[in-house]
């Protein structure tokens, strides 16, 4: 997927369909002379709905269909017929999608389900018919309730990448040099700090027909949960990650310091990123010999580690391995 097809907020207009307005006929039929009351209710108006695609990875299609309508119900009528509802207004979106209000920033639901289907703006309800209204003692009630008026509201739509595995680290720690050898996605690679500027995800083949999600989080450098570089537009990404890779390159000058960074930013964005499991890749390895390699391993954070190099080929399968025993806890 080309970096400027990814789309990961959008911020929508919705308006749901007016209820239809119940009927206040009355029979009337050569030999029937006092028929009664015989209007039917409203139909509703249309809902503005969500529903799950595994097959979409992006918002990039909401991107420039900004207004959402649903259609209006129709009025009941005579014969106690029912007005039909208003069309419903179905917006597909991938999976880890979050809708807020737009106005209070107030998280409405998930999507996080292939299919699954939930009302973003709710029609508004289809008024009584008369028929409703009729008593013993008000035989002849000549009024219907009105149909309720439909909801305009502005919606926000975010998506959280939702991967088995994310790949986090400093700008240029070889995230995407890993992401381009393991799996076929294509993300830009470069010498300078922030190439990747939005996530990428890539499929990992592994043993037996196996596979995993990972994704490449753009770089994240100290104060990100502040805003400072990509900051917190992409952190969020590794909320919904069920396990980390942090990517520390040989050649840093404290590898202990770096993973702490690291893990205060994620702390001070979201303290429960402290929960998942973790684990460890000392990139770049190919510039090292037996000798410094063990002198690094008697140093490292406590947590399971490898060293790698993407461009060398080293240690890939052995990452593959320690990332599929984590996830799969054999």
């Amino acid at each position: 997927m080309a970096s400027d097809n990814f789309v990961d907020y959008v911020k929508i207009h919705c308006t749901s369909g007016n209820g239809g307005g119940g009927s206040a006929h009355f029979r009337r039929e050569k030999y029937i002379p006092q028929g009664g009351p015989d209007g039917g209710d409203g139909g509703r108006g249309g809902h503005i709905i969500l529903r799950g695609n595994k097959q979409l990875w992006t918002l990039l299609h909401l991107k420039f269909q900004k207004h959402m309508k649903a259609g209006h119900g129709e009025h009941g009528s005579g014969q106690l017929q029912k007005g039909s509802q208003g069309q419903d207004k179905y917006i597909e979106v991938p999976l880890g999608t979050l809708a807020k209000d737009a106005e209070t920033g107030e998280v409405l639901f998930e999507i996080t389900e292939d299919g699954e289907e939930k009302i973003l703006v709710p029609g508004g309800r289809g008024g009584l018919g008369n028929d409703h209204f009729k008593s013993s003692t008000y035989q002849t009630p000549r009024f219907a309730q009105p149909g309720e008026p439909g909801i305009e509201s502005w919606m926000v739509l975010e998506m959280k990448i939702l991967a088995d595995i994310g790949l986090v680290g400093k700008p240029n720690a070889g995230k995407s040099t890993l992401l381009s050898v393991l799996s076929s996605a294509k993300p830009e690679i470069g010498d300078y700090p922030f190439t990747t500027l939005r996530p990428n995800l890539g499929i990992v083949k592994y043993r037996d027909y196996r596979s995993f999600v990972m994704a490449d989080i753009p770089g994240i450098i100290e104060g990100a949960h502040e805003g400072k570089g990509l900051g917190l537009r992409f952190l969020r990404h590794i909320e919904r990650n069920s396990c980390l890779l942090f990517m520390i390159p040989a050649d840093a000058d404290d590898i202990h310091a770096e993973y702490k960074l690291l893990l205060n930013e994620l702390k001070q964005y979201n303290p429960e990123l402290l929960h998942k499991e973790r684990l460890l890749a000392i990139t770049k390895s190919d510039m090292l010999d037996d000798e410094l390699t063990q002198a690094i391993s008697k140093d490292l954070p406590k947590i399971p580690y490898v060293f790698i190099s993407s461009v060398a080929q080293q240690g890939l399968t052995e990452l593959k391995d320690m990332i599929w025993k984590h996830l799969n806890h054999v």
